[in-house]
């Protein structure tokens, strides 16, 4: 599973910046995007994909289930609502400069 990560990581930022070495604005910009989106894969990814502790288990204590390392994922729920704010926000802008021009 770790290989299929790395390789979905691998294609999405190879696209991504296939997009953003284009002359075209728009494709400059969904470029841009899937580069951050591979980013926050990769983060997301460096958060362990197998089980672990729950972050809070008494001493002596039994663990009653398996848990996930909350960290990276509230650092990529924080970047994709930036990177999603940022696009948009690009993309009106280019929008905009496309009716001027």
């Amino acid at each position: 599973m770790i290989w299929a990560v790395a390789l979905a990581l691998a294609t999405v930022i190879a696209a991504g910046t296939y997009l953003a070495l284009s002359r075209d604005l728009l494709r400059c910009l969904i470029g841009l995007a899937l580069v951050g989106n591979g980013i926050n894969l990769l983060v997301f990814s460096s958060g362990r994909l197998l089980s672990q502790m729950p972050p809070f288990v008494a001493a002596g204590a039994q663990q009653l289930a398996v848990a996930a390392n909350p960290v990276p994922q509230a650092l990529v729920l924080t970047a994709i609502v930036i990177s999603f704010i940022f696009l948009c926000f690009s993309l009106v802008l280019a929008v905009r400069l496309l009716q001027l021009a």
